[in-house]
């Protein structure tokens, strides 16, 4: 991730939602064009101003936006389960589920949709809020930020991982960073009754009687619910966006504004800020990177992600690791073809990088993997 040039009010996003892979082009006779043309999205805000849903224009009831041209708000919206791996600027960020009563895509209607576009945010069938980890929330305003311990004026790599209990349901989503050679694991919260630095059912618990605040996250399933979401199929999106509707205070500033009571201070942007006409009069050429995006068992992605200790003490904040990564940019591929590179005891594991354009870590793969081509830019050790 690259936000160095992502201030206040601005949001780049990478997560997951479950729309229809071919964006409801086979399910809806109406669709004629599929994701291709931007067709079949859908989040956990049950959007209302999404132009097409389900092969049909949304234009009935349309009520154009106040503070924005290209906006609204139509009489269907569009809902589905969404995992968001990372949401941020230079300033805070978080990562959040959001389970949702029904798996797969589905359309709502009016007031019902709940989200940010109806009367009762929480009418709907998704949880609207998610269960944040925001690590400003969360009491540590000294961890990730220009000049921080994680440093947003330079690029990082962003881990998630997702783990089962043996009953094997989704219990534990962790964070770590990778910069300037070290693994970095996610801050503690330091909020009192709130203890531990990733989410799960019982953090998610602890947090909402923290901070008081409506628990939509268990209404719709909790992280049970969220793990059947991740067991099926979910597309990709990144995307880059200001907020017309809240300025974006509730990732990087106060928010509500006036509210003064624990878990409102999410970032140090001024409550002022993130107006969207005058972000984008004054910073139009904001922007940012996602590169090297990967896949794969658990502490396969960067090496050294098993030397670290995932969960910090308290009283230290954050645990941190020596490391050797790569942080070079990747294209997406959807074809893999063997490279015979040799195998050899010296060369990297199973899973890790082992080749590419621009890399200069191990070349090979220990016996008895093979370094395979994923693109011209990633090989990797399979």
């Amino acid at each position: 991730m690259d936000v160095s040039n992502l201030g206040c009010g601005l949001n780049g996003a990478l997560y997951f939602v479950s729309m229809d892979l071919d964006g409801g082009l086979a399910k809806y006779s109406g669709n004629k064009a599929g994701a291709k043309y931007g067709t079949g999205y859908c989040d956990a805000q049950c959007p209302r101003d999404i132009k097409f849903i389900n092969g049909e224009a949304n234009v009935e009831g349309w009520n154009p936006s106040s503070n924005d041209n290209n906006a609204g708000a139509g009489r269907y919206g569009t809902c589905c389960s969404e995992m968001d791996i990372w949401e941020a600027n230079n300033m805070a960020n978080a990562y959040t589920p959001h389970p949702c009563t029904e798996i797969g895509q589905t359309r709502c209607e009016g007031d019902d949709c709940g989200g940010t576009y109806s009367s009762d945010r929480y009418a709907g069938v998704c949880d609207p809020d998610g269960c944040d980890f925001n690590p400003y929330r969360m009491g540590n305003q000294d961890f990730y930020g220009l000049g921080k311990i994680v440093d947003s004026s330079k690029k990082l790599t962003v881990v998630t991982q997702f783990l089962k209990n043996s009953a094997g349901q989704l219990s534990e989503i962790k964070r770590f960073y990778a910069q300037d050679g070290r693994i970095i694991a996610n801050s503690n919260s330091e909020i009192p009754g709130v203890p531990g630095n990733s989410i799960t059912q019982e953090w998610c618990d602890a947090r909402v009687n923290a901070f008081t605040d409506f628990d939509d996250f268990n209404r719709k399933g909790g992280m049970a619910q969220m793990g059947k979401a991740l067991e099926k199929p979910m597309v990709l999106v990144m995307s880059i966006w200001d907020d017309h509707a809240s300025n974006m205070l509730w990732l990087d500033s106060t928010f509500p504004v006036d509210s003064t009571k624990l878990g409102s201070e999410r970032g140090p942007c001024a409550i002022t800020s993130g107006v969207p006409a005058e972000i984008e009069a004054q910073v139009p050429n904001s922007n940012v990177a996602f590169s090297n995006i990967r896949f794969g068992p658990i502490n396969s992605t960067v090496a050294g992600l098993g030397s670290v200790d995932p969960n910090p003490n308290p009283g230290t904040g954050t645990s941190t690791s020596s490391v050797r990564t790569s942080t070079t940019s990747i294209r997406t591929s959807t074809t893999t073809s063997a490279a015979p590179t040799p195998t050899n005891d010296s060369g990297a594991d199973r899973w890790q990088q082992c080749g590419g354009q621009g890399w200069n870590g191990a070349k090979g793969c220990k016996s008895p993997y093979t370094c395979t081509v994923v693109n011209e830019w990633y090989h990797q050790c399979l």
